[in-house]
């Protein structure tokens, strides 16, 4: 049996990863909604373990999956996290702009 990565090329997998970086960073630089920012962080770490799992796929080496295993399990905690922190904001303020997450300052 073939290998799929051989199949498609390694070149489509990177083409698509700099693809989903630059919307992360599209969204991250140009909208003002934090939860649309946190949603642009994680598309950019997908688009990374996106390429994690080609390059290792591409090596035949585990190493590359056992890393994107435990991003993940650290992108989950950074979202309960942060979720918590916008519901505590937005229940104080009643927005979650970022613009307006400049008044939190002492």
């Amino acid at each position: 049996m073939e290998n799929i990565l051989n199949e498609i090329g390694i070149e489509n997998y990177i083409f698509l990863s700099i693809i989903l970086f630059c919307i992360g960073i599209f969204g991250v630089l140009y909208r003002r909604n934090a939860i649309i920012v946190f949603m642009s962080i994680e598309i950019m770490l997908n688009a990374v373990n996106l390429l994690f799992v080609a390059f290792s796929t591409y090596h035949q080496d585990a190493q590359g999956q056992v890393f994107v295993f435990f991003s993940m399990a650290v992108a989950a905690a950074e979202v309960a996290v942060g979720l918590a922190i916008l519901v505590s904001i937005f229940k104080n303020t009643g927005m979650i702009t970022i613009d307006n997450l400049k008044n939190l300052k002492g």
